[in-house]
């Protein structure tokens, strides 16, 4: 394990340049003194590791010096073919380099490890799409995706949800792919990162001036943090639900993570199977029509006016087919529950 540790340890300061004792302890979770002595250990076996002191100190190579160590495990040449994503590396322009680049990757396996990869590529595939939806067009993702990485202000043209037009000078921190749909995130000069979806930009022309990038800026942070703030802005209310069994087997394909954690928590099923979940949902509009998914299954106790709402979209139904009974012994009306 410490020889692993040690060619990590070496691998980073090779890779990112000078590193402080406490960043590499974090990137390799262990504590700073086992830090110090593996680069003492490093410097015993010959590596030329330089200490710098001050504000702007660390650890670093010597200038020009690489490590040869290049063999890879059975697990690591497989990591790196199960990360490649052709869809979305042809969506940034990226496509024959991807292609060209697994091409030398697997020249330079041994012959084990090359058949291998291509046993895995035959056999694994990454489709980034959602089901039942086609992807968004994107037509300006790869001039938005050199912007990103070339850190270069972006002019655009933006439509937004509700069809509104905006322009606005962008300073783009990173693109990010969520089921299937690029977001863009970045900010405009003194307001807060916001987050826009790439398929609605109708313009986006890179101006050559820098962008401006946040001190410590981490886009995986900012993504899961604005990922929890949206989720909380959406399910404002809690809804009262009672489910069947089938309803119970429902909920989590409907409602997803939040579908399972509600049926995780609720209580004791009655004497007909029936049981109570408290289920986050969003505003009352898109609430009734996702609690109508479950159809017959499911009996919206609470909030009143969210029951009320639910029972005035039935009736209007009912009103649509008129002298249409045929009520299945599933659809009719069971015993409540404790509310």
């Amino acid at each position: 394990m410490r020889a692993d540790r040690l060619l990590s340890l070496l691998l980073l300061l090779q890779n990112r340049g000078r590193m402080t004792a406490p960043e590499l302890a974090a990137a390799l979770e262990v504590s700073v003194r086992t830090v110090h002595r593996d680069i003492e250990a490093l410097g015993a076996a010959g590596i030329p590791v330089r200490s710098e002191r001050g504000r702007a100190g660390g650890y670093r190579l010597v200038d020009g010096y690489r490590t040869r160590l290049t063999g890879l495990t059975d697990s690591q040449a497989d990591s790196l073919f199960l990360a490649g994503a052709p869809g979305p590396a042809h969506d940034l322009g990226l496509g024959a380099d991807l292609a060209a680049a697994r091409l030398k990757l697997q020249a330079a396996l041994p012959a084990g490890l090359a058949d291998r990869a291509r046993r895995l590529e035959g056999r694994f595939h990454l489709d980034a799409t959602a089901w039942f939806r086609d992807a968004d067009p994107v037509p300006h993702l790869a001039a938005i995706a050199r912007a990103v990485w070339e850190q270069h202000v972006l002019r655009t043209g933006y439509r937004r949800w509700n069809g509104e037009e905006r322009s606005a000078v962008l300073h783009p921190l990173g693109l990010v792919l969520k089921g299937g749909i690029w977001y863009l995130v970045a900010h405009a000069p003194d307001k807060p990162v916001r987050t826009y979806r790439v398929s609605r930009f109708h313009r986006a022309e890179a101006t050559g001036e820098r962008a401006e990038r946040p001190p410590g800026f981490d886009l995986a942070a900012h993504w899961r943090e604005s990922s929890r703030r949206l989720d909380a802005a959406l399910h404002r209310q809690t809804a009262l639900v009672r489910l069947s069994p089938r309803g119970q087997r429902l909920l989590p394909m409907l409602f997803g993570a939040a579908g399972a954690r509600a049926l995780a928590d609720a209580g004791p099923a009655d004497a007909d199977g029936w049981t109570l979940v408290r289920l986050p949902v969003e505003a009352q509009p898109v609430a009734v029509g996702d609690l109508l998914r479950l159809g017959a299954e499911a009996e919206v106790v609470g909030p009143p006016d969210l029951r009320s709402a639910v029972a005035a979209t039935v009736a209007a139904l009912a009103a649509r087919y008129p002298g249409q009974r045929g009520a299945s012994t599933s659809t009719k009306r069971r015993p409540r529950g404790p509310r």
